[in-house]
């Protein structure tokens, strides 16, 4: 039994998360905290902006109402005081502000004057320098709660958590603590009643002197700078607390006025100080060292990461926003353009090519399709001849395709070798200068060759991209995919073909030239997108490579998410390989430049960047539903999703197929979208840490037994060997 279980636990041992699953979420996660902590800060999470109405005073002791601005009911025992005749403390709530404040301590520092500054934690967080500043400039600070709710709304946990998170942001940004409170939406001593007297005494339970004012400038109704001078003046050379703004709007007619009154009233015997220096009472600030400090520092430092993080996203997010406007403005614009010149009367790429054709066919396991594909080619209205390379297939591919004894198909088989070496091998047998390449899960029309092979009437072309097509769109996810495919592939295919810069001739549906192929050293196995990679490789020697709509192929698309997953990671993977391998075209002149200058960023920004960024409309999406303004994120979101509705519509119509399938693009967004963006985001991973990728075989079903709508001659059929198993729903 000990010697069973030794094998299977020194397995478990070797069960690891991989990185590029781990790193994803950790991406993710790091994500939702950073936006989390920004709303938190920008009080857009947790925010309450409710303000209680005035109530009755029958419980607030007199000597509080008649009593002065600075109310203590530390220990029990509630007081007031009031200022001496001719001092006068100034303070600013509602702080600090990047812009305002600044020039608010400029103007005291001008007129060697204190203030003190009752901070909201929210601002202290994000601006810790301008608190640092107004310690180091002999300033008081002062907390006016986190989020600046009314506290007579609030619970006691609610109230210790807006009293300790400001002291939190406060010790981080200066390194003190303080003692003074003003409450938000506070004004004179005798406007303090039964709803706020009982947060007042409990502030004074947690050691906190509250601070209101005797006078208010009204600063924040922005009056004029002379009616704020006048408001804050008092009377009689009396002493007053002030109360002024440097924060939540427009704040220069404060500082004007700040700039008129504080030379104004030195000169009239007026001395301006901090409140305990006022009072003759200890300090307000205590230091913090060791573990609080360190606290603190860590709090501002993660809310200086999250508007820093978040600042990068809204910065991805418009580039986002000019990538897809570009795209779709391009590609509506470009289809246009290519198909009008593709489809006036009199168009031709040249003199008709009528002549025979090799037809390369790659099979690797696929017993279930390949009779299929075989007999589809058998009903081409152009002559061919079919060459089937078996790349060691185990499951009798090879012997199905000779016992169908068909002719001008021949069978080659080589020891498993791979995709590009298949294709070599059978370019070296081909008979033909024009060969066509196709899978052996795809099925061709009867036109389908012809089409393909008549754009070599131009001697510039060197390669043709067909017209891949979903077959099994019956599924959901087959039918996101059949989107995918006429919008997002056949649609770019067309604007690329007017810019001379196509990146992929699909697996699934390629010509090309012998002596183009053989010129570039044939197919290689640099790359995991071969496709993608002898593209390019032909656009540097020179070559044109067109795009033919009418050489329709029907493919059998992955029916589960996890083979859709391999394929998509293999494809991302590969062109960035390919993007990479052909770098250096972007230095190069002649084709290669152009190329390189053109088509590389073109394909780097539409098929890599934009997809990767893509997610961003999602999450800000998301956020905005729950946290911020519903209505305007919707609509930007429907807004957006419209416009992928009309370049999709636009490419259903230019590629004749039904409209009902569109019904599933919104969902299609949310969804599929998203899976696109992690597989993206793990090949980046595995790019990025060195990682290699090895070939994935995708499990076929044999559902595609013709091309949709039926060849003459080749009925709709499937292959004996298909069971219900072999379609499995999609998870």
């Amino acid at each position: 039994m000990s010697h069973r279980s030794r094998p299977r636990k020194a397995r478990t041992r070797r069960r690891r998360l991989p990185l590029r699953y781990l790193l994803p979420s950790l991406l993710l996660v790091v994500v939702m905290v950073m936006l989390m902590l920004r709303g938190y800060v920008h009080s857009e999470i947790l925010a309450d902006h409710r303000i209680r109405p005035e109530a009755a005073t029958g419980h607030v002791p007199e000597k509080i109402l008649d009593g002065g601005p600075v109310i203590d009911t530390r220990g029990g025992r509630p007081s007031s005081r009031s200022l001496g005749r001719h001092h006068l403390v100034l303070t600013f709530d509602d702080g600090p502000d990047p812009e305002w404040t600044p020039q608010v301590l400029d103007v005291l520092k001008k007129h060697h004057a204190h203030a003190v500054f009752f901070v909201t934690g929210t601002m202290t967080s994000r601006h810790p320098d301008l608190v640092r500043r107004m310690v180091a400039e002999g300033h008081e600070v002062g907390l006016h709660t986190f989020n600046h709710p009314d506290l007579s709304y609030q619970s006691t946990g609610r109230i210790d958590r807006e009293l300790s998170q400001s002291q939190l942001a406060l010790e981080g940004a200066a390194g003190v603590r303080t003692s003074l409170f003003r409450p938000p939406y506070s004004s004179f001593a005798d406007a303090m009643d039964d709803r706020s007297w009982p947060v007042t005494e409990y502030i004074g339970s947690r050691g906190y002197i509250t601070v209101v004012n005797d006078t208010d400038s009204e600063d924040w109704k922005r009056p004029g700078v002379d009616e704020i001078v006048r408001r804050a003046t008092p009377h009689g050379g009396k002493g007053a607390i002030v109360l002024m703004h440097d924060s939540g709007g427009n704040r220069a007619q404060t500082v004007a006025a700040l700039d008129r009154f504080l030379p104004a009233l030195q000169r009239d015997g007026y001395r301006f100080e901090n409140l305990t220096e006022a009072l003759g009472m200890p300090g307000a600030h205590t230091p913090v060292s060791g573990r609080e400090l360190w606290k603190g520092r860590a709090w501002v430092y993660a809310v200086q990461a999250s508007e820093h993080i978040t600042g990068v996203m809204v910065a991805g997010l418009a580039v986002i926003g000019v990538l897809v406007m570009a795209r779709f403005g391009l590609m509506l614009l470009l289809s246009a353009l290519h198909a009008r010149r593709v489809r006036r009367r009199g168009f031709s790429w040249g003199p008709p090519v009528t002549e025979p054709v090799s037809v390369l066919v790659p099979a690797y396991n696929e017993a279930k399709c390949i009779e299929n594909t075989v007999r589809s080619l058998m009903a081409s209205e152009h002559p061919v001849e079919v060459i089937v390379v078996d790349d060691g297939s185990t499951d009798g591919t090879a012997r199905l395709v000779e016992n169908l004894r068909l002719p001008d198909v021949r069978v080659v088989r080589q020891h498993n070798a791979g995709k590009p070496a298949a294709l070599n091998r059978g370019l070296a047998n081909a008979r033909y200068d024009l060969v066509v390449m196709m899978d052996g899960d795809t099925v061709f029309e009867p036109a389908t060759v012809r089409e393909l092979v008549q754009p070599f009437g131009d001697p510039r072309v060197g390669a043709v991209a067909g017209n891949a097509k979903v077959g099994n769109r019956d599924s959901l996810i087959g039918a996101w995919q059949h989107i995918e495919y006429v919008m997002g592939f056949n649609l770019d295919r067309r604007m690329y073909d007017i810019l001379r810069c196509m990146p992929t001739i699909p697996g699934a549906v390629g010509a090309f030239r012998r002596p183009a192929l053989e010129r570039i050293g044939g197919m290689s196995d640099d790359t995991l997108a071969e496709d993608t990679d002898v593209t390019m490789a032909l656009h540097r020697d020179g070559w044109r490579v067109v795009y033919a709509e009418k050489a329709r192929a029907w493919t059998e698309a992955p029916e589960s998410v996890q083979q859709l997953w391999s394929q998509r990671y293999r494809w991302s993977y590969g062109t960035m390989q390919a993007i990479w391998k052909h770098r250096r075209a972007v230095v190069e002149r002649g084709p290669s430049g152009r190329f390189g200058r053109v088509g590389l960023p073109l394909v780097s920004l539409f098929m890599v960047l934009a997809p990767l960024l893509a997610p961003l409309i999602d999450v800000f999406l998301l956020y905005g539903v729950v946290f911020g303004p519903t209505r305007k994120t919707v609509a930007a979101w429907l807004g957006v999703l419209a416009l992928q509705a009309v370049c999709a519509a636009y490419a259903f119509r230019l590629d004749k197929e039904r409209m009902t399938h569109l019904v599933s693009l919104p969902l299609q967004q949310i969804l599929y979208r998203q899976l696109m963006y992690v597989v993206l985001l793990q090949s980046w991973i595995t790019a990025l840490t060195g990682g290699r990728l090895r070939w994935q075989k995708l499990r076929r079903t044999g559902a595609l037994g013709s091309a949709p709508g039926g060849a003459p001659g080749l009925p709709r059929q499937r292959t004996a060997s298909v069971t219900r198993d072999d379609r499995r729903p999609v998870a």
